[in-house]
């Protein structure tokens, strides 16, 4: 209770049980990222509850440092550029990412984007990495890329010890918005090898896509955001999805194995045409963009969209020369997010629309590098894979409900908060589990309706080759 009162109260254990009651109930009402959503509209972006908050500099001088494995929160409004600091030794690869959340409603445009940058102290690139919308499917939603430092062999740049520089800037065209975006930032930390590996990309792999994903589609309503992704595994998933709604899931992908993934989209009353009307995209364990799917031109016609063909995980893509494949560096938690374009609501309803997910993981897992290290966010062991588990994902209901009743408040109030929060878990879930409403059907796997459409859903651009 020190806490308590060094702010001059004496907050007794009944009072500060209820506290922790009321605020598991807040988490399920009103989740970090969600201010200002109306009721009904989608649910925005949910945001890692333990992130700290942080203030980018403006100069190098005043940057703050980012801790390996720390989440932080800021905002960057257009034309900032805002700077951070690593503390980094000569053996570990150190990547970060941001997360930028433009609000619901908000106007973007197609040369909006966010860039990541890792700098040494003399202002040079170690690596950077642009996100933005694209041309077609300009609508409010996540973006994410990541930019790092690697220790490679035969390089001189952005090898030594010593103090780096993120920078995260914001670039927008002046028919966009002006309101800041909300900023999740992470550092994570991939340690160096025991023993020299590979240093050149594999020249061949596997590309052709297997058949659908067979068996009985099974319901997956999915996360908010990076922190609550739901797991999927091989097969085929449901959801309902509403106009301007971003979903999130995370696949396990092991060393030597191959992702596939389609989404799409089910038949739709009425007459229309949108443009960029579903847009996927594939993102590693430390939130780089690796691919994204054709941003869908739909017309209310049962429509998939899926990733190309990407190489089985392997510690040498890292040295490639194709973007996208590059990124499939590692082991580890993979994520997809899906968005839905809001322009679907004004051409066919409200929604919520029937999205199906089809996802194969290829292959056999093997050995992987040699870390000096913990692996930490780069491997799979001890998650489920079946789809059931969500090791690291959001807390399910039941832990949240206990969490209300362990707080030690008495059982009358325990029994009314419990109902309260049932009743909104309810609430929430009848929302999207009522079915797939105004979009009927199952999708299709590759081959069927699907196609690059018109633009892309996100698309992404690299700094020098010398940095990789």
């Amino acid at each position: 209770m020190k806490w308590q009162r060094s702010r001059g109260r004496a907050v007794s254990a009944g009072a500060a049980a209820m506290g922790m009651a009321v605020a598991a109930i807040c988490a399920v009402v009103a989740l970090p990222g969600q201010a200002g959503a109306a009721d009904g509209e989608p649910s925005p972006y949910v945001f890692d509850p333990e992130a700290r908050q942080i203030e980018g500099a403006t100069a190098n001088g005043g940057a703050k440092p980012l801790d390996a494995g720390a989440t932080y929160r800021d905002s960057i409004e257009p034309g900032d550029r805002l700077i951070y600091r690593l503390n980094l030794d000569a053996r570990t690869n150190a990547y970060v990412s941001a997360v930028a959340v433009p609000s619901l409603g908000t106007t973007v445009a197609y040369g909006d984007r966010i860039t990541v940058s890792v700098e040494d102290p003399q202002g040079r690139d170690c690596s950077s990495n642009d996100a933005q919308f694209g041309s077609a499917g300009r609508f409010p939603r996540p973006l994410a890329g990541y930019a790092y430092r690697m220790i490679e062999q035969g390089t001189h740049a952005c090898q030594e010890a010593g103090p780096y520089y993120v920078v995260i800037e914001r670039i927008s065209e002046d028919t966009s918005s002006p309101e800041p975006w909300e900023l999740e930032i992470r550092h994570v930390a991939e340690p160096g090898l025991t023993t020299a590996g590979p240093t050149e990309a594999p020249s061949d792999w596997p590309s052709a896509s297997p058949a659908p994903a067979g068996g009985t589609p099974r319901a997956r309503e999915g996360g908010t955001g990076f922190n609550d992704a739901e797991v999927l595994a091989d097969g085929a998933w449901t959801a309902s999805v509403e106009p301007g709604e971003t979903l999130f899931y995370k696949v396990p992908v092991d060393w030597g194995q191959q992702l596939f993934a389609t989404a799409g989209l089910g038949t739709s009353p009425g007459r229309g045409f949108v443009s960029g009307a579903l847009a996927m995209s594939l993102y590693n364990p430390a939130r780089g963009l690796v691919d994204s799917a054709g941003s869908m031109a739909y017309s209310g016609k049962e429509k998939t969209t899926a990733l190309d063909p990407l190489p089985p995980v392997a510690y040498e893509n890292r040295f490639g020369s194709r973007a996208g494949d590059k990124e499939m560096r590692f082991a580890g938690w993979y994520y997809l997010k899906v968005s839905l374009n809001p322009q679907l609501g004004e051409e066919f309803g409200p929604g919520p629309y029937g999205l199906t997910m089809r996802v194969d993981i290829k292959g056999e897992a093997r050995q992987g590098p040699a870390y000096d290290g913990p692996a930490d966010d780069f491997t799979v062991a001890g998650g489920g894979t079946d789809g059931t588990d969500e090791p690291g994902g959001a807390t399910s209901d039941s832990t949240t409900m206990a969490a209300v009743a362990a707080g030690g408040i008495g059982a009358g109030t325990a029994l009314v908060l419990w109902l309260g929060v049932w009743t909104l878990v309810a609430r929430r879930r009848g929302r999207r589990g009522r079915g797939p409403g105004q979009g009927t059907g199952t999708g299709t796997g590759p081959g069927v309706g699907s196609g690059p459409g018109t633009g892309t859903a996100e698309t992404q651009s690299y700094g020098p080759p010398s940095a990789w």
